[in-house]
């Protein structure tokens, strides 16, 4: 491998950590109330709530956290192949469910990122191996011969290294940060470039999503609470799950 460059790696995060922020602040711009009603409304009415802002807060806060990971995935990844270009000539693979492949010490490596250990359900996982399994042939067919290794490669957690019985590696971490730079402390020395102006960013995050909470808990006392200010439980629930249209499959 090549050399890795810190420098050039610090410009590339404080370049396309502020990407990031944009676009978390471009997705609260763009949500409206019917997207945010989409979890269980029974549950909040068994845990007993009873304002409008409690319901929009919550929904809001587990809608943010699952599109802000996402979008953070997105700057690893792009990250992942930034550092792996540099020292091994990696590159953005083309081929469905792989982010990333390159080239080391006689071994094309296929690579599947994830930004932490807790994703996806079983048949993601079952995708997953497909994809690569397919990449892996499909490398094989164009150049045989050479040594080929499909990795999970997920960017945090402590999970130690091992050949899973799907038939990729997983590497987690430290480990996959040195995997493609072959620099050990390259999992510490992102911290400080990933919190570039993060004040400056969070300050107007916290502005944008306060006027987003009042603007969708307007929306909602307008359509789901009654003139004395309560809830329409009734109204909600056909709103979140009313359907029937079963007539047309059951017989006369």
């Amino acid at each position: 491998m090549e050399p890795l460059d810190l420098e050039a790696v610090y410009q590339y995060v404080n370049e396309n950590i502020v990407d990031f922020h944009e676009r978390r602040l471009e997705s609260m711009k763009k949500l409206q109330l019917k997207r945010l009603l989409t979890k269980n409304p029974y549950l909040f009415r068994a845990k007993n709530v009873e304002t409008a802002n409690e319901i929009i807060s919550g929904l809001l806060e587990a809608f943010l956290a699952s599109s802000e990971e996402e979008l953070f995935g997105d700057f690893l990844e792009g990250l992942a192949v930034f550092v792996a270009g540099m020292t091994s000539g990696g590159h953005k693979s083309t081929a469905p469910g792989v982010d990333l492949e390159f080239f080391n010490r006689s071994i094309h490596y296929i690579v599947s990122v994830k930004s932490g250990p807790s994703w996806g359900n079983s048949a993601q996982h079952n995708e997953l191996e497909q994809n690569l399994k397919t990449a892996v042939m499909r490398v094989r067919q164009s150049r045989s011969g050479i040594n080929i290794q499909s990795v999970l490669g997920i960017c945090y957690g402590k999970t130690r290294t091992a050949h899973m019985k799907r038939g990729y590696l997983k590497v987690v971490g430290q480990n996959f940060w040195y995997l493609v730079s072959e620099n050990r402390d390259l999992y510490t020395d992102i911290i400080k470039p990933i919190g570039y102006r993060a004040k400056e960013h969070n300050e107007l995050y916290a502005l944008g999503k306060g006027r987003l909470t009042n603007r969708l808990t307007k929306n909602f006392i307008d359509g789901f609470c009654d003139q004395s200010g309560a809830i329409d439980w009734l109204k909600l629930i056909q709103f979140t799950s009313g359907n029937y249209d079963l007539d047309r499959f059951l017989p006369e």
